[in-house]
Parts: structure tokens; C-alpha cells; sequence
């Protein structure tokens, strides 16, 4: 699995809440395994390239929805010594801080 972390930003925007709802529809209506954070969007999927063709779709929705401008920015972690998850990463972390 890929798990790419994304944000997509329509400049000039004073509040986002609207456009990231419907970022989450979309990939709700695709069925893709996602976290929403605070600052962020978070994906789960096969491959960079299914997660490029995701995150290229929630771009040009941004302009659907009226905006302008838009800047996106992507960060991605490909690993592929092993299979792993969202939660897994997660999990490592905190048997650490619990001293697991």
C-alpha cells in the first residue's frame, strides 16, 4: 500500500471547510480508505499512480466548486519491503511511547 498525505488549497479562500467536504465525498464515492486531520487528508491506496489520479481529480474539483487559484501539495510514503497501513505507523509509534 501507498499512503500519501495531501493538501489541496483554493487561494483566496478565507474558510476551506467547504471544498474539503467535498474532497471526502469524492473519495468516500470511490471507496478509498482515508484520515482527515486538521491540516491534511491522508490516503490509502495501491499505488502512487491510483493516488495521483485521486489527488488530480480533487484538484480540478477545486475548480468546479469556483475556485481560481489552487495549490496542492503532496507528500508520499511508497514502501515496498513489506505490507503496511495507516494504523500500522501509527501503532509503531505509540508501543514506543508506551515503551512496547
Amino acid at each position: 500500500m501507498v499512503i500519501v498525505e495531501f493538501v489541496i488549497v483554493p487561494l483566496g479562500e478565507k474558510s476551506l471547510s467547504r471544498y474539503v467536504a467535498e474532497v471526502v465525498k469524492l473519495l468516500e464515492g470511490k471507496g478509498v480508505k482515508y484520515q482527515l486531520t486538521p491540516m491534511a487528508t491522508i490516503i490509502e491506496v495501491p499505488t502512487v499512480e491510483d493516488a495521483f489520479k485521486i489527488i488530480s481529480e480533487a484538484h480540478e474539483l477545486m475548480f468546479k466548486l469556483g475556485a481560481e487559484r489552487v495549490s496542492t501539495t503532496v507528500r508520499i510514503d511508497d514502501r515496498r519491503d513489506k505490507q503496511y497501513h495507516m494504523e500500522d505507523k501509527v501503532k509503531s509509534v505509540m508501543e514506543k511511547v508506551r515503551g512496547g
